[in-house]
Protein backbone atom coordinates (compact mmCIF):
# COMPACT_ATOMS: atom_id res chain seq x y z
CA UNK A 1 0.00 0.00 0.00
CA UNK A 2 1.40 3.35 -0.94
CA UNK A 3 2.43 5.17 2.23
CA UNK A 4 -0.17 7.98 3.05
CA UNK A 5 -2.73 5.36 2.60
CA UNK A 6 -1.03 3.17 4.43
CA UNK A 7 -0.29 5.96 7.31
CA UNK A 8 -4.12 6.79 6.96
CA UNK A 9 -5.03 3.12 7.25
CA UNK A 10 -2.69 2.68 10.66
CA UNK A 11 -3.86 6.01 12.03
CA UNK A 12 -8.09 4.66 12.42
CA UNK A 13 -6.92 1.94 13.82
CA UNK A 14 -5.24 3.67 16.56
CA UNK A 15 -7.71 6.48 16.71
CA UNK A 16 -10.48 3.35 17.23
CA UNK A 17 -8.28 2.24 20.24
CA UNK A 18 -4.92 0.60 19.02
CA UNK A 19 -1.83 1.29 20.45
CA UNK A 20 1.25 2.78 18.78
CA UNK A 21 3.57 -0.30 19.67
CA UNK A 22 0.66 -2.64 18.23
CA UNK A 23 0.94 -0.88 14.16
CA UNK A 24 3.54 0.22 13.77
CA UNK A 25 5.58 -3.10 13.13
CA UNK A 26 3.50 -3.40 10.30
CA UNK A 27 5.61 -0.63 8.15
CA UNK A 28 8.94 -2.78 8.61
CA UNK A 29 9.75 -3.51 5.23
CA UNK A 30 8.42 -0.69 3.50
CA UNK A 31 10.05 1.53 1.25
CA UNK A 32 8.94 4.46 2.80
CA UNK A 33 8.50 3.30 6.09
CA UNK A 34 10.18 6.59 7.28
CA UNK A 35 7.68 9.02 5.88
CA UNK A 36 5.09 6.67 6.90
CA UNK A 37 6.25 7.10 10.87
CA UNK A 38 6.42 10.95 10.83
CA UNK A 39 3.00 10.86 9.52
CA UNK A 40 1.34 8.65 11.69
CA UNK A 41 3.09 10.02 14.70
CA UNK A 42 3.32 13.72 13.61
CA UNK A 43 -1.11 13.36 12.82
CA UNK A 44 -1.03 11.67 16.51
CA UNK A 45 0.88 14.40 17.97
CA UNK A 46 -1.06 17.39 16.65
CA UNK A 47 -4.50 15.35 16.80
CA UNK A 48 -6.64 17.93 18.75
CA UNK A 49 -5.08 20.60 16.46
CA UNK A 50 -5.87 18.76 13.00
CA UNK A 51 -9.14 18.20 14.72
CA UNK A 52 -10.37 21.48 15.55
CA UNK A 53 -8.80 22.41 11.81
CA UNK A 54 -11.06 19.93 10.71
CA UNK A 55 -14.03 20.97 12.57
CA UNK A 56 -14.14 24.46 10.93
CA UNK A 57 -12.69 23.23 7.40
CA UNK A 58 -15.90 20.25 6.80
CA UNK A 59 -19.31 20.94 6.11
CA UNK A 60 -20.57 18.39 8.59
CA UNK A 61 -18.43 15.09 10.31
CA UNK A 62 -17.64 12.03 8.01
CA UNK A 63 -20.18 8.94 8.05
CA UNK A 64 -18.24 6.15 10.44
CA UNK A 65 -17.56 4.17 7.36
CA UNK A 66 -15.26 6.44 5.80
CA UNK A 67 -13.24 8.06 8.97
CA UNK A 68 -10.47 6.51 6.77
CA UNK A 69 -10.95 9.46 4.70
CA UNK A 70 -10.99 11.41 7.64
CA UNK A 71 -7.66 9.82 8.33
CA UNK A 72 -6.34 10.85 4.82
CA UNK A 73 -7.10 14.04 5.62
CA UNK A 74 -5.40 14.40 8.72
CA UNK A 75 -2.35 13.31 6.91
CA UNK A 76 -2.39 15.51 3.99
CA UNK A 77 -3.41 19.13 6.24
CA UNK A 78 -0.42 17.48 8.94
CA UNK A 79 1.63 17.82 6.06
CA UNK A 80 0.82 21.13 4.73
CA UNK A 81 0.96 22.05 8.89
CA UNK A 82 4.31 20.69 9.37
CA UNK A 83 6.35 19.23 6.99
CA UNK A 84 8.91 20.57 4.79
CA UNK A 85 7.55 18.59 1.29
CA UNK A 86 6.50 21.21 -1.30
CA UNK A 87 2.66 21.60 -0.92
CA UNK A 88 1.49 21.24 -4.53
CA UNK A 89 3.11 17.17 -4.49
CA UNK A 90 1.25 17.17 -0.58
CA UNK A 91 -1.99 17.83 -1.85
CA UNK A 92 -1.51 15.80 -5.64
CA UNK A 93 0.10 12.43 -3.28
CA UNK A 94 -2.76 13.15 -0.85
CA UNK A 95 -5.66 13.43 -3.30
CA UNK A 96 -4.30 10.67 -5.16
CA UNK A 97 -4.30 7.96 -2.35
CA UNK A 98 -8.33 8.09 -2.72
CA UNK A 99 -8.32 5.78 -5.58
CA UNK A 100 -5.69 3.41 -3.71
CA UNK A 101 -8.52 3.03 -0.69
CA UNK A 102 -11.20 2.60 -3.34
CA UNK A 103 -12.91 5.70 -2.61
CA UNK A 104 -12.58 7.73 -6.07
CA UNK A 105 -15.65 10.00 -4.58
CA UNK A 106 -13.17 11.97 -2.00
CA UNK A 107 -11.15 12.94 -4.36
CA UNK A 108 -13.14 16.50 -4.66
CA UNK A 109 -13.38 16.46 -1.15
CA UNK A 110 -9.72 15.88 -0.22
CA UNK A 111 -8.59 18.42 -3.04
CA UNK A 112 -10.87 21.15 -1.20
CA UNK A 113 -10.44 20.82 1.92
CA UNK A 114 -6.34 20.88 1.82
CA UNK A 115 -6.91 24.05 -0.71
CA UNK A 116 -8.99 26.12 1.66
CA UNK A 117 -6.70 25.23 4.58
CA UNK A 118 -4.03 26.28 2.15
CA UNK A 119 -5.59 29.68 1.56
CA UNK A 120 -6.94 30.45 5.04
CA UNK A 121 -4.80 28.67 7.17
CA UNK A 122 -4.13 32.00 9.54
CA UNK A 123 -7.54 32.49 9.99
CA UNK A 124 -8.44 28.95 10.74
CA UNK A 125 -5.62 28.58 13.02
CA UNK A 126 -6.63 31.69 15.02
CA UNK A 127 -10.32 30.09 15.67
CA UNK A 128 -8.42 27.50 17.34
CA UNK A 129 -9.16 27.47 21.23
CA UNK A 130 -6.40 27.03 23.60
CA UNK A 131 -6.72 22.92 23.90
CA UNK A 132 -6.94 22.63 20.51
CA UNK A 133 -3.59 24.72 19.87
CA UNK A 134 -1.89 22.88 22.10
CA UNK A 135 -3.16 19.27 20.96
CA UNK A 136 -4.30 17.78 24.12
CA UNK A 137 -7.68 17.03 25.27
CA UNK A 138 -9.66 19.52 27.69
CA UNK A 139 -9.30 17.78 30.63
CA UNK A 140 -4.97 17.58 30.93
CA UNK A 141 -5.15 21.05 30.32
CA UNK A 142 -7.32 21.97 32.98
CA UNK A 143 -5.60 19.45 35.33
CA UNK A 144 -1.97 20.74 34.31
CA UNK A 145 -3.43 24.27 34.92
CA UNK A 146 -4.45 23.78 38.49
CA UNK A 147 -1.23 21.78 39.31
CA UNK A 148 1.05 24.07 37.24
CA UNK A 149 -0.38 27.31 36.84
CA UNK A 150 3.53 28.56 36.09
CA UNK A 151 4.39 25.96 33.73
CA UNK A 152 1.29 24.19 32.24
CA UNK A 153 1.83 25.46 28.58
CA UNK A 154 5.78 24.58 28.76
CA UNK A 155 4.57 21.29 29.65
CA UNK A 156 2.13 21.04 26.79
CA UNK A 157 4.88 22.55 24.36
CA UNK A 158 7.39 20.03 25.32
CA UNK A 159 4.43 17.12 25.00
CA UNK A 160 4.91 18.44 21.16
CA UNK A 161 8.42 18.21 21.02
CA UNK A 162 10.17 15.48 19.14
CA UNK A 163 12.31 13.92 21.98
CA UNK A 164 16.28 13.62 21.46
CA UNK A 165 18.20 10.19 21.48
CA UNK A 166 19.45 9.20 24.96
CA UNK A 167 21.91 6.58 25.21
CA UNK A 168 22.77 4.36 28.16
CA UNK A 169 26.18 3.68 27.89
CA UNK A 170 27.12 0.46 29.82
CA UNK A 171 30.35 0.91 32.19
CA UNK A 172 31.48 -2.35 32.26
CA UNK A 173 32.68 -2.32 28.59
CA UNK A 174 33.41 1.30 28.19
CA UNK A 175 33.63 4.32 30.31
CA UNK A 176 31.09 7.66 29.35
CA UNK A 177 34.21 9.51 27.93
CA UNK A 178 35.42 6.63 26.40
CA UNK A 179 32.64 6.16 24.65
CA UNK A 180 32.01 9.51 23.65
CA UNK A 181 35.54 9.49 21.82
CA UNK A 182 33.79 6.37 19.99
CA UNK A 183 30.71 8.04 18.73
CA UNK A 184 33.39 11.08 17.74
CA UNK A 185 35.30 8.79 15.13
CA UNK A 186 32.12 6.87 14.16
CA UNK A 187 30.82 10.74 13.02
CA UNK A 188 28.59 10.70 15.81
CA UNK A 189 28.13 13.98 17.70
CA UNK A 190 26.86 13.43 21.28
CA UNK A 191 27.43 15.34 24.55
CA UNK A 192 27.15 14.28 28.53
CA UNK A 193 23.81 14.46 30.23
CA UNK A 194 24.47 16.63 33.42
CA UNK A 195 22.11 14.81 35.48
CA UNK A 196 22.63 11.14 34.69
CA UNK A 197 25.78 9.81 34.90
CA UNK A 198 25.78 7.08 32.07
CA UNK A 199 23.82 9.17 29.29
CA UNK A 200 25.04 10.54 26.31
CA UNK A 201 22.72 12.93 24.05
CA UNK A 202 23.11 12.96 20.24
CA UNK A 203 22.84 15.74 18.53
CA UNK A 204 20.62 13.98 15.74
CA UNK A 205 19.13 11.05 16.20
CA UNK A 206 20.13 7.59 14.23
CA UNK A 207 19.72 4.02 13.95
CA UNK A 208 21.04 1.72 16.82
CA UNK A 209 22.92 -0.53 14.25
CA UNK A 210 24.78 2.82 13.53
CA UNK A 211 26.56 3.08 17.09
CA UNK A 212 29.31 1.38 17.76
CA UNK A 213 29.02 -1.59 20.27
CA UNK A 214 25.45 -1.47 20.15
CA UNK A 215 24.70 -5.55 19.23
CA UNK A 216 27.41 -5.72 21.62
CA UNK A 217 25.97 -4.36 24.17
CA UNK A 218 28.11 -1.20 24.78
CA UNK A 219 25.27 0.56 24.83
CA UNK A 220 21.46 1.50 25.25
CA UNK A 221 18.68 3.63 24.30
CA UNK A 222 16.95 5.28 27.38
CA UNK A 223 16.06 7.83 28.75
CA UNK A 224 17.63 9.89 30.99
CA UNK A 225 14.89 10.31 33.44
CA UNK A 226 14.32 6.58 33.30
CA UNK A 227 18.05 5.95 33.60
CA UNK A 228 18.10 8.11 37.42
CA UNK A 229 16.31 4.74 38.79
CA UNK A 230 19.30 2.44 39.19
CA UNK A 231 21.59 5.27 39.94
CA UNK A 232 19.04 6.15 43.37
CA UNK A 233 19.10 2.68 44.52
CA UNK A 234 22.35 3.00 45.96
CA UNK A 235 23.37 -0.46 45.06
CA UNK A 236 26.01 -2.45 46.72
CA UNK A 237 27.39 -5.80 46.03
CA UNK A 238 25.87 -9.02 46.57
CA UNK A 239 22.25 -7.39 47.40
CA UNK A 240 19.03 -9.24 46.08
CA UNK A 241 17.25 -6.78 43.86
CA UNK A 242 13.56 -6.60 43.15
CA UNK A 243 12.39 -4.95 39.86
CA UNK A 244 8.51 -5.12 40.21
CA UNK A 245 7.29 -4.34 36.63
CA UNK A 246 10.06 -5.16 34.76
CA UNK A 247 9.54 -4.70 30.88
CA UNK A 248 10.56 -3.90 28.63
CA UNK A 249 13.98 -4.25 30.82
CA UNK A 250 16.04 -0.66 30.36
CA UNK A 251 16.07 -0.17 34.43
CA UNK A 252 16.45 -4.23 34.99
CA UNK A 253 19.48 -4.46 32.78
CA UNK A 254 21.04 -0.70 34.34
CA UNK A 255 20.72 -2.56 37.77
CA UNK A 256 22.57 -5.10 36.67
CA UNK A 257 25.04 -2.96 34.79
CA UNK A 258 25.30 -0.91 38.21
CA UNK A 259 25.59 -4.09 40.77
CA UNK A 260 28.62 -6.45 41.22
CA UNK A 261 27.20 -9.75 41.73
CA UNK A 262 23.92 -8.64 42.38
CA UNK A 263 20.65 -11.10 42.06
CA UNK A 264 18.05 -9.18 40.48
CA UNK A 265 14.60 -10.90 40.42
CA UNK A 266 12.44 -9.22 37.18
CA UNK A 267 9.13 -9.83 37.65
CA UNK A 268 6.29 -8.86 34.96
CA UNK A 269 2.88 -9.04 34.70
CA UNK A 270 1.82 -8.87 30.87
CA UNK A 271 3.47 -11.81 29.14
CA UNK A 272 3.33 -10.78 26.07
CA UNK A 273 6.52 -7.81 26.96
CA UNK A 274 8.45 -10.90 28.82
CA UNK A 275 10.17 -11.64 25.41
CA UNK A 276 11.24 -8.19 24.82
CA UNK A 277 12.98 -7.91 27.92
CA UNK A 278 14.75 -11.39 27.82
CA UNK A 279 15.86 -10.14 24.27
CA UNK A 280 17.27 -7.06 26.12
CA UNK A 281 18.82 -9.01 28.65
CA UNK A 282 20.43 -10.55 26.00
CA UNK A 283 21.93 -8.45 23.73
CA UNK A 284 23.90 -6.86 26.99
CA UNK A 285 24.65 -10.57 28.12
CA UNK A 286 22.69 -9.75 31.53
CA UNK A 287 21.06 -12.69 33.75
CA UNK A 288 18.49 -12.17 35.85
CA UNK A 289 15.48 -14.46 37.45
CA UNK A 290 12.73 -13.49 35.08
CA UNK A 291 9.26 -14.09 36.15
CA UNK A 292 5.56 -13.89 34.83
CA UNK A 293 3.05 -13.09 37.44
CA UNK A 294 1.29 -10.32 39.03
CA UNK A 295 3.85 -8.81 41.33
CA UNK A 296 1.03 -7.99 43.95
CA UNK A 297 0.52 -11.63 44.24
CA UNK A 298 3.62 -12.62 45.63
CA UNK A 299 2.66 -15.76 47.22
CA UNK A 300 3.08 -16.92 43.30
CA UNK A 301 5.97 -16.23 42.75
CA UNK A 302 7.84 -14.74 46.44
CA UNK A 303 10.73 -17.25 47.57
CA UNK A 304 10.19 -15.31 51.62
CA UNK A 305 13.73 -14.43 50.95
CA UNK A 306 13.32 -10.38 51.93
CA UNK A 307 14.86 -7.99 49.25
CA UNK A 308 17.74 -5.44 50.05
CA UNK A 309 16.14 -2.89 47.30
CA UNK A 310 12.57 -2.64 45.67
CA UNK A 311 12.25 -0.74 42.41
CA UNK A 312 8.13 -0.16 41.81
CA UNK A 313 8.06 1.38 38.56
CA UNK A 314 4.38 1.48 38.65
CA UNK A 315 2.05 1.24 35.91
CA UNK A 316 1.09 5.10 35.40
CA UNK A 317 -1.04 7.46 33.21
CA UNK A 318 2.09 7.97 31.30
CA UNK A 319 1.42 11.56 31.15
CA UNK A 320 4.78 12.45 31.47
CA UNK A 321 6.17 10.63 28.03
CA UNK A 322 3.60 12.09 25.71
CA UNK A 323 6.33 13.12 23.51
CA UNK A 324 7.45 9.88 23.15
CA UNK A 325 3.79 8.20 22.45
CA UNK A 326 1.41 10.33 21.39
CA UNK A 327 -1.53 8.31 21.18
CA UNK A 328 -1.71 8.54 25.09
CA UNK A 329 -3.37 11.79 24.42
CA UNK A 330 -6.25 10.07 22.82
CA UNK A 331 -6.22 6.79 24.86
CA UNK A 332 -5.68 8.42 28.45
CA UNK A 333 -9.17 9.16 29.97
CA UNK A 334 -9.72 10.79 32.80
CA UNK A 335 -11.59 8.12 34.91
CA UNK A 336 -8.66 6.40 34.10
CA UNK A 337 -6.12 7.59 37.05
CA UNK A 338 -8.40 6.57 40.06
CA UNK A 339 -8.28 3.28 38.66
CA UNK A 340 -4.34 3.51 38.17
CA UNK A 341 -4.22 4.82 41.78
CA UNK A 342 -5.83 2.03 43.14
CA UNK A 343 -3.58 -0.47 41.74
CA UNK A 344 -0.22 1.30 42.43
CA UNK A 345 -1.70 1.18 46.26
CA UNK A 346 -2.29 -2.57 45.82
CA UNK A 347 1.49 -2.85 44.26
CA UNK A 348 2.80 -0.58 47.52
CA UNK A 349 0.86 -2.43 49.99
CA UNK A 350 1.87 -6.26 48.48
CA UNK A 351 5.44 -5.32 48.14
CA UNK A 352 6.61 -3.31 51.74
CA UNK A 353 6.33 -6.66 53.46
CA UNK A 354 9.06 -8.09 51.16
CA UNK A 355 11.71 -5.54 51.68
CA UNK A 356 14.05 -5.94 54.38
CA UNK A 357 14.54 -3.80 57.48
CA UNK A 358 16.88 -1.00 56.78
CA UNK A 359 15.95 -1.40 53.07
CA UNK A 360 14.80 1.13 50.56
CA UNK A 361 11.92 0.93 48.10
CA UNK A 362 12.42 3.23 44.83
CA UNK A 363 8.45 4.47 43.68
CA UNK A 364 8.97 6.14 40.22
CA UNK A 365 6.29 6.56 37.92
CA UNK A 366 5.83 8.61 34.34
CA UNK A 367 3.44 10.75 35.27
CA UNK A 368 2.96 14.26 36.01
CA UNK A 369 -0.16 14.20 38.02
CA UNK A 370 0.08 14.37 41.79
CA UNK A 371 -2.42 11.69 42.44
CA UNK A 372 -0.17 9.33 40.97
CA UNK A 373 2.62 10.69 42.51
CA UNK A 374 3.31 13.04 45.96
CA UNK A 375 -0.41 12.12 47.07
CA UNK A 376 0.69 8.78 46.71
CA UNK A 377 3.54 8.60 48.69
CA UNK A 378 2.47 11.15 51.44
CA UNK A 379 -1.00 8.66 51.71
CA UNK A 380 1.36 5.56 51.84
CA UNK A 381 3.78 7.37 54.41
CA UNK A 382 1.26 7.89 57.02
CA UNK A 383 -0.22 4.63 56.41
CA UNK A 384 3.20 2.82 57.66
CA UNK A 385 4.79 3.64 60.63
CA UNK A 386 7.84 1.83 59.46
CA UNK A 387 8.19 4.22 56.03
CA UNK A 388 10.07 7.38 56.34
CA UNK A 389 11.58 9.16 53.20
CA UNK A 390 15.06 8.92 51.87
CA UNK A 391 15.83 12.01 50.16
CA UNK A 392 17.48 11.31 46.84
CA UNK A 393 20.79 12.88 45.78
CA UNK A 394 18.95 14.55 42.23
CA UNK A 395 20.15 17.88 41.43
CA UNK A 396 17.26 18.20 38.61
CA UNK A 397 13.64 18.41 39.40
CA UNK A 398 10.87 19.82 42.01
CA UNK A 399 11.51 18.76 45.19
CA UNK A 400 7.70 18.00 46.21
CA UNK A 401 6.39 17.26 49.96
CA UNK A 402 7.76 13.48 49.13
CA UNK A 403 10.10 12.90 46.18
CA UNK A 404 10.90 14.96 43.19
CA UNK A 405 9.13 15.48 39.81
CA UNK A 406 10.44 16.21 36.58
CA UNK A 407 8.54 17.93 33.92
CA UNK A 408 8.70 16.97 30.11
CA UNK A 409 11.74 18.81 28.58
CA UNK A 410 13.53 19.38 31.83
CA UNK A 411 17.19 18.77 30.88
CA UNK A 412 15.79 17.54 27.43
CA UNK A 413 14.11 14.67 29.88
CA UNK A 414 11.11 12.83 29.74
CA UNK A 415 8.61 13.09 32.50
CA UNK A 416 9.49 11.29 35.85
CA UNK A 417 8.46 11.09 39.19
CA UNK A 418 10.52 9.49 41.86
CA UNK A 419 10.64 8.82 46.12
CA UNK A 420 12.46 6.61 47.97
CA UNK A 421 11.34 4.58 51.02
CA UNK A 422 13.42 3.82 53.84
CA UNK A 423 12.02 0.60 56.33
CA UNK A 424 12.48 1.56 59.66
Amino acid sequence: MAARALAARLLLEVMEGASLSRVMPRIDGHGESALIQELVYGCLRWHFKLTGILDQLLDKPLRNKDRDIECLLRVGLYQLMEMRIPEHAALNETVRETRTMKKAWARGLVNGVMRQYQRQHQEVLDRLDTAAALSHPVWLVNELQKVYPEQWRLVCEANNQRPPMTLRVNECHQSVDQYLETLKKAGIEARRHECAPQALILNRPCDVSSLPGFFEGWVSVQDAAAQLAAHFLNIEPEMRILDACAAPGGKTAHILEQGESVEVWAVEKDGQRIPRLEQTLSRLGLSARVVHADAAEVDVWWDGRPFDRILLDAPCSATGVIRRHPDIRLHRRPEDIQQLREEQQRLLGALWPLLRSGGMLLYATCSVLPQENVEQISWFVDDREDASEIPLDMVCGEKQAFGRQILPGDHGMDGFYYAGLLKR
